[in-house]
């Protein structure tokens, strides 16, 4: 599951696509609604506590393959939304998958959000994001009119405005506020019944280390890794004398060969 704004071009699914094929076994890549390329026709979009959406995605996997066992991972937004899905299934989700991990996932998305809306993160993420969300939400206002104000979304100058105009409403949460607090994974943690893994870099600009799951928190299912390096998706391996960043599959080997030792 991709993160925000991310599809199976992104480098980090094509990366995980690349040691599945190394070791021999199926991937796939399901996209959030609007990220495939072409616009979905619902009056909605996708969000960070989708867990109604990933259900359908690996009942639909269940049903194709029911003899194949399932392994899921999710980065960053998709990451929040698997491990949110795993929370409310509880010993249910072991009907759907194995095991899962989630890579830099915003498990509070409350400290994430203002992490990004501040300083150097709301100049270069935020107007990263916006510059793709906010066309996106027009074109969604074409094909629903009167769905939320267009001259408001207009000035939307952070993640926090944009939630509040779009996010928000078109999926049933009052506001930002409630929908940041609603959609996180991290109070759902310890009622994940199936292996899975939380793998936060504590530089992660993203979401603050204070703000990061303690073992406690997370339950006994939830193994936490907490490395100090790696930012947002990054960890890549240091090479060289000069320690120059190396390849960037570091990430996706580990992260799944801690899921092909629950197959």
């Amino acid at each position: 599951f991709h993160g925000l704004e991310g599809s199976s071009s992104s480098q980090y699914a094509v990366a995980f696509a690349d040691f599945a094929a190394s070791q021999g076994i199926a991937f796939a890549v399901p996209h959030f609604r609007g990220c495939s390329g072409e616009l979905n026709h619902a009056p909605r979009a996708y969000h960070s506590g989708d867990f109604a959406e990933v259900e359908w995605i690996l009942q639909q996997f269940a049903s194709a393959q029911p003899a194949r066992p399932l392994l899921a991972v999710g980065v960053s937004l998709g990451g929040n939304a698997l491990l949110r899905w795993a929370g409310e299934m509880g010993d249910a989700a072991a009907q759907r998958v194995r095991a899962v991990a989630a890579v830099c996932a915003p498990l509070d998305l409350a400290a994430g959000g203002h992490a990004i809306g501040r300083g150097f993160n709301r100049l270069v993420y935020t107007r990263m994001f916006l510059r793709s969300m906010v066309p996106k939400a027009l074109r969604k206002l074409e094909q629903h009119p009167g769905l939320f104000d267009r001259a408001s979304l207009l000035t939307a100058r952070n993640l926090y405005e944009f939630d509040n105009l779009f996010t928000a409403p078109l999926h049933g949460f009052q506001s930002t506020d409630d929908y940041w607090s609603r959609a996180s994974a991290k109070p759902v943690l310890h009622r994940i019944r199936v292996p899975a893994l939380a793998l936060n870099a504590r530089n992660d600009p993203f979401l603050p280390a204070a703000s990061l799951p303690t073992s406690s928190e997370a339950g006994p299912c939830v193994m936490l890794w907490q490395p100090a390096q790696g930012g947002h998706v990054g960890f890549p391996v240091s090479s060289g004398p000069f320690g120059l960043p190396g390849h960037v599959r570091a990430m996706p080997e580990a992260v799944g060969n801690w899921l092909l030792a629950h197959l």
